[in-house]
């Protein structure tokens, strides 16, 4: 299967007012791809168009929640209207609640399963026909590890990340059954600093944090570009996603041990914050707020990555070093947990 370069490409970017969504789509028009942004935000979508023209790209916008299929069939319709085609869907849009299953309402639990996965359906749906007439093309659809492991306090976001996962496994077989050439890829970053957790529903009583460490979301835009142009089945962003993904194969209940004792104090921060503060599961949080941009607020936790690079050019040589860092990983981690247990 062949990509077409990325400056021969229109891409359509889902969810990208903000963090990953928002970077993807400056690379993309840096690079000389013919963008189509979509989000809720308006003056998110207005001040990115501006900013990619100001820099000689061709961008249009296109408000859209994703819950609503006939908005998400706009934005690739719009697509198709303005540049004759569409090569490249890229679905960045997500939102959630951290709160203990018991805490979070039924409709806030089907919003967020409305947004992050049904938006994911709705997007593949519409965007396929136009791959399926241009004959080649990418679905590039971005998960979380979370879709791998779950973790305590974000039930909904997890089950909605496991469930996407399911879908584009089931999608991705039918069209090579079919010998269709289009490229389903999952992209599962790890814990990005992006305006996620200044924007999602909090009833920790505090402003929300993801287990530390952080990877710059530019990380994750480098691997949404890879996959542009190469066909890739999964991408993981960030050596300790990759540590997890194994040891997690490895030994479930182990891992369930660990976040036992840090997965719940590690998703708090000391900052209060109400309940009823701005959240954007339902509507879109005010330009006011000034969350429109890439980055989040823990640039001080954020570290780089070795293993994206190898993944890039050898994921077989990547395999054999994951294997062997994580089988050490989980040696040590179980000896210092013998250790602590055995203390009086």
């Amino acid at each position: 299967m062949q990509l077409k370069p990325i400056s021969q490409q229109v891409v359509a970017i889902v969810g990208a007012s903000s963090g990953i969504g928002r970077e993807a789509a400056l690379q993309f028009a840096q690079r000389g791809a013919k963008v189509v942004v979509a989000a809720r935000s308006q003056p998110g979508l207005d001040s990115l168009v501006t900013e990619i023209q100001r820099t000689g790209g061709d961008a249009i916008a296109v408000v859209a929640d994703v819950a609503d299929m006939q908005q998400v069939q706009a934005i690739a319709d719009k697509a198709v209207e303005r540049y004759g085609r569409l090569d490249t869907w890229v679905h960045a849009a997500a939102t959630g609640v951290l709160a203990r299953f018991e805490q979070i309402t039924p409709e806030e639990f089907q919003r967020v399963i409305d947004v992050n996965l049904m938006g994911q359906v709705y997007g593949a749906k519409a965007a396929l026909p136009y791959l399926r007439r241009e004959g080649r093309g990418a679905l590039i659809h971005i998960s979380s590890m979370e879709g791998r492991r779950s973790l305590p306090l974000q039930s909904p976001y997890c089950a909605s990340k496991h469930a996407l996962q399911g879908m584009l496994e089931s999608l991705r077989v039918e069209l090579q059954h079919e010998g269709i050439p289009i490229s389903v890829t999952s992209v599962l970053p790890s814990v990005i600093n992006t305006p996620y957790y200044n924007k999602v529903k909090t009833k920790l009583g505090v402003k929300p944090t993801g287990i530390p460490p952080y990877y710059d979301p530019r990380l994750v835009v480098d691997a949404i570009l890879y996959v542009a142009e190469h066909p890739t089945r999964d991408f993981i962003v960030g050596d300790v996603g990759r540590v997890l993904d194994v040891a997690q194969r490895i030994s479930p209940p182990l891992i369930d041990a660990v976040l036992t004792v840090v997965g719940i104090p590690g998703q708090h921060t000391t900052e209060p914050e109400s309940e009823a503060s701005p959240d954007n599961v339902f509507a879109p949080i005010a330009a006011a707020q000034g969350l429109d941009r890439v980055d989040g607020d823990f640039g001080n936790l954020v570290i780089p990555s070795v293993s994206d690079w190898f993944a890039m050019r050898s994921p077989f040589a990547w395999g054999a070093v994951a294997g062997t860092v994580a089988v050490g990983a989980l040696a040590l981690l179980a000896n210092g947990m013998l250790n602590n247990s055995q203390q009086p």
